[in-house]
């Protein structure tokens, strides 16, 4: 059937906006690096050193991110603990706070004035480098391991366990023959995933990393620092050969993780669960409670350093950091509305393309389906380099602007708005379009009046989820701030840089705060159900 007039222009208006906004700045940066940039990066011992120091941190920081994710799983899905519902709410918790909380709080409590080291442990160490990297990266990525592998685990029908036990296996024995390898694609799915998510991580290694360089921070200080557009330019490629192998495989798990548990089938039995054995879920529970006393621990240093005279030395409260914070209300107010820009934008975006390349008979549906998801792969450091080189010419030249940062921020949250709108349209009945087309209804009354109607949780997903990722972004827009387009999250690694624990904190606890004012403003309006279901998806 032959699409109307308004529907392939607005097809059209969607093929332009990702050729423009990804496609056009990706195969520019793929382009900016000559000969002698390419010689200057693999003859240098710094860079090499920056690329392997990258790999180890991947490895190490994905597996015990993975590790830490599979075990609070399984306790709180399979171990049979108590509390198991306020255990699976920490990490949804954790996941919903600004990405740099993580980093600065672990400053507060693992620093050389940190709480536990040197108030508690009256110790004279630095964890800076490798060792709180790992530490950092491990706490800040779990929570995405944590809802990859729980969906795995309640996937998993009982009767399974219950017939291996049956035919004479132990309790041991069950888990390590049946229950971990049937676990085993979720943990794929996880460990590609997390690998993407440690290779693009900047704001952990620019607070934490020290001399410990890596590829993403490196890329920022090469075209920032030393002006050489090209260098970075070549290691944002280096860097994106990982990330693609990577998303290849990620894309390839996830076909093959849906197609195995088709067979497998679930967890709708009503039989109980297997528990492990009573010393177990006793290890399991403790487990479970250290990880939520670190996680709490990271908002009360927030608070405690927003609130405290000087973090480590002087444990007096004050407001003066909280008033001091009031000088960066152009930066609270630019991150305010670049992050509900973008989030609107998103989510519009996000349900027109998922309409589009599912209900219509438009060309090029799966080309699009895929232009659409390579941001998933694209480190944010590099999408930054990518936009100051392909947006700073005579053509398009946008660096500086507003404009240039909610679209970095778009394009960073589209693949991931786009897949919780995907699911959400894949879950309407077609019938619904051919009883609308049957009554007169045309393709874009269909869309507004019938499709946008029943997606609307979806919509608010998307929304909140870019609003939510938009107020803490750093790595793509520390390449594209101004002096009049400064932001929160930039500010705040600024300050922590310098040492001005007390301004950063306070700016850290405002925006958090603000995070967390509106998932409770969605909570009062979706209700509680929807609002779990909501956070889940993300």
């Amino acid at each position: 059937m032959r699409e109307s007039g308004p529907v392939r222009f607005l097809w059209g208006l969607c093929l332009a906006f990702l050729l423009f906004s990804i496609l056009y700045p990706l195969l520019r940066v793929l382009s900016a690096a000559d000969r002698e940039s390419w010689r200057q990066v693999l003859g240098s011992a710094r860079l090499s050193s920056a690329l392997s120091n990258t790999l180890l941190l991947v490895l190490l920081s994905t597996f015990l991110s993975v590790l830490t994710g599979f075990i609070y799983a399984y306790a709180v899905i399979r171990g049979g603990i108590p509390f198991a519902g306020f255990f699976s709410f920490i990490p949804i918790l954790h996941l919903v706070t600004p990405p740099f909380v993580g980093g600065l709080s672990f400053i507060l409590l693992f620093g050389r004035q940190g709480f536990f080291t040197r108030s508690l442990l009256h110790l004279d160490i630095s964890l800076y480098g490798l060792p709180g990297l790992l530490i950092a990266q491990t706490l800040c990525f779990f929570p995405m391991a944590f809802l990859i592998i729980k969906d795995t685990f309640e996937r998993m029908n009982p009767s399974l366990e219950y017939a291996a036990q049956a035919l004479g296996a132990g309790r041991l024995r069950v888990f390590r023959t049946l229950t971990a390898p049937l676990a085993l694609p979720g943990i794929v799915s996880a460990l590609l995933f997390i690998a993407i998510s440690v290779l693009g991580d900047f704001g952990n290694p620019m607070l934490i990393g020290g001399r410990y360089n890596v590829l993403s921070v490196e890329l920022y200080t090469q075209l920032t620092g030393w002006a050489n557009a090209g260098a970075s330019a070549a290691l944002g490629i280096i860097l994106l050969i990982p990330a693609f192998v990577l998303f290849a495989l990620q894309r390839l798990a996830l076909h093959r993780r849906s197609s195995r548990f088709a067979t497998v089938g679930s967890s709708s039995s009503s039989m109980p669960l297997p528990l492990p054995a009573f010393p177990v879920r006793v290890l399991l529970f403790a487990f479970c409670a250290f990880i939520t006393f670190i996680v709490a621990a990271q908002f009360l240093a927030m608070a405690g350093g927003a609130f405290s005279r000087i973090w480590g030395v002087d444990p007096g409260l004050t407001l003066r950091h909280l008033k001091d914070s009031l000088d960066y209300r152009r930066e609270l107010l630019n991150t305010l509305a670049f992050s509900l820009s973008a989030a609107c934008v998103t989510a519009v975006l996000g349900t027109l393309l998922s309409f589009l390349t599912l209900r219509t008979d438009l060309p090029f549906r799966r080309t699009v389906d895929l232009l659409v998801m390579i941001p998933a792969a694209i480190p944010g450091s590099l999408t930054g380099l990518a936009f100051v080189i392909a947006f700073n010419g005579p053509y398009f030249r946008l660096t500086g602007s507003r404009i240039i940062i909610v679209l970095a921020i778009v394009v960073c949250n589209l693949p991931a708005a786009y897949r919780i709108l995907v699911s959400s349209v894949m879950g309407i009945r077609s019938s619904l379009d051919d009883g609308a087309r049957s009554l007169g209804a045309s393709r874009l009354q269909l869309f507004l009046t019938v499709i946008c109607p029943l997606v609307i949780k979806g919509i608010i997903s998307a929304f909140v989820f870019t609003f939510v990722r938009s107020t803490g972004t750093i790595s793509a827009v520390i390449f594209l701030i101004s002096f009049k387009t400064k932001i929160a999250s930039v500010t705040i690694l600024n300050l922590a840089s310098q040492g001005d624990w007390g301004k950063a904190a306070a700016l850290a606890f405002i925006l958090t705060a603000l995070t967390f004012l509106c998932l409770g403003l969605l909570r009062a309006a979706g209700g509680r159900q929807f609002f779990r279901d909501m956070l889940e998806r993300r």
